[in-house]
């Protein structure tokens, strides 16, 4: 199992800041794991990147020594800083992998203990690397288990109760500045996060909003969710009526909105303003909550609520760990059953080439005094032998090495 191996950069290990510049946009996503795939020589690889992780998910053979790691860190990014990639992420391997995995989508490793939404990224994740060609039957089966945990954990514990995450730990504080329900809403990317936000807003009764995405149709898609109107990204210079709220989340590795920008934005206002920015790194440039009159509400701002929030559960982990526990000895026999079934893969084929070799070599000179009727005849005995001697065997064979003789 110790081919199964995850590089992980979490809100653990490293600033939150820092995890954005390991953030791949969707266009360039399919061709930088390709690559990074080819030129690190894994076998099969997987790519998580939520507000607060990114991880590398992958399946190889070679020994997980710094050497290997430097070599995938260059082939993730030629022009990458190794020694810091190195000291700012965590490593797992074999059952600690897997053990990682369930507690990620289970969420006991997330900022905030009971999102729920971290399973639905695991998963969203899995399927896109899946798409891209990148995945294989190891990496199958190691999230189709891990999927399977969380759902037990959701579902017999309380840890997922009153679930708190980012996104509604931000709601929250923004419910207590009493916003009217005529606020203006600016909304920067239309992407999951955001997506997420809208559902809140939209089911407290909120009803102006505007949507501002670099791909229109995206926008159009959660402007019409919200009954309010979606602009391309690059109109949003031209905007003149001014702001209460300014909630932005998207995958750019620049601020989106500078001094400039937001001086734009406020159309003259004098009134101080809310800033929810849950992108990582920042859309918002760092000097506007220092120039400006804005209530400023990032992700680093919200790690001591989500502090409280693991207190409060910290009572659901051990019923949590239990499940897990269970979890990992059925993912063993999971996992053993599908390394017997890959290594008798071999048998089926090696039996027909010792038949095939029998009558193209051992018994040749015999076979050619038989007629066709009695080479037909005898063809069908061999082929009857054949799947007898695959298939009786094979499950004899399968039932002694997992232990379970029939």
């Amino acid at each position: 199992m110790k081919e199964l191996k995850i590089i992980a950069f979490t809100h653990k290990t490293t600033d939150i800041q820092n995890i954005g510049y390991l953030h791949l946009d969707d266009a360039q996503r399919e061709e930088r794991l390709t690559q990074l795939k080819a030129n690190s020589g894994v076998e099969e690889l997987m790519y998580l990147s939520t507000c607060n992780r990114v991880e590398f998910i992958f399946v190889s053979d070679e020994d997980f020594t710094p050497a290997f790691r430097s070599k995938f860190f260059l082939a993730f990014n030629p022009s990458v800083d190794v020694q810091w990639m190195e000291k700012n992420a965590e490593f797992n391997e074999g059952e600690d992998a897997v053990h990682h995995l369930m507690r990620l989508a289970s969420s006991l490793d997330s900022l905030v203990i009971g999102e729920r939404e971290i399973i639905t990224q695991v998963r969203n994740a899995y399927e896109e690397s899946l798409k891209f060609g990148l995945t294989g039957d190891l990496l199958r089966i190691a999230i189709k288990h891990t999927i399977e945990s969380a759902k037990e954990i959701y579902t017999h514990t309380d840890i997922a109760k009153n679930p708190v995450s980012i996104v509604s730990l931000a709601y929250r504080t923004l419910r207590e500045f009493n916003l009217k329900n005529d606020a203006r809403f600016i909304l920067i990317g239309a992407g999951e996060t955001n997506t997420t936000m809208a559902k809140f807003l939209r089911k407290h009764g909120f009803q102006n909003f505007s949507v501002y995405n670099r791909t229109l149709s995206k926008a159009e898609i959660l402007a019409k969710h919200l009954q309010g109107t979606a602009f391309s990204l690059d109109q949003l210079g031209q905007r003149t009526g001014g702001f209460d709220v300014l909630i932005t989340c998207t995958g750019s590795e620049d601020p989106i909105v500078n001094q400039e920008l937001y001086t734009t934005l406020l159309a003259g206002e004098k009134s101080k303003k809310i800033i929810i920015d849950l992108a990582l790194p920042n859309d918002i440039e760092k000097s506007i909550p220092n120039n400006f009159a804005v209530h400023y509400i990032n992700i680093e701002g919200l790690k001591e609520k989500a502090k409280e929030n693991m207190q409060k559960r910290e009572k659901e982990l051990t019923v949590c760990h239990e499940i897990l526990d269970k979890q990992w000895a059925a993912f063993q026999e999971v996992y053993h059953e599908r390394q017997v079934i890959k290594a008798m893969q071999s048998v089926p084929q090696k039996v027909k080439e010792i038949r095939q070799h029998a009558i193209d070599n051992v018994f040749a000179k015999e076979l050619e005094g038989l007629d066709d009727n009695a080479k037909e005849v005898l063809d069908k005995v061999l082929a009857y032998m054949e799947k007898k001697y695959i298939s009786g065997p094979m499950i004899m064979a399968k039932e002694i090495l997992l232990n379970k003789p029939n």
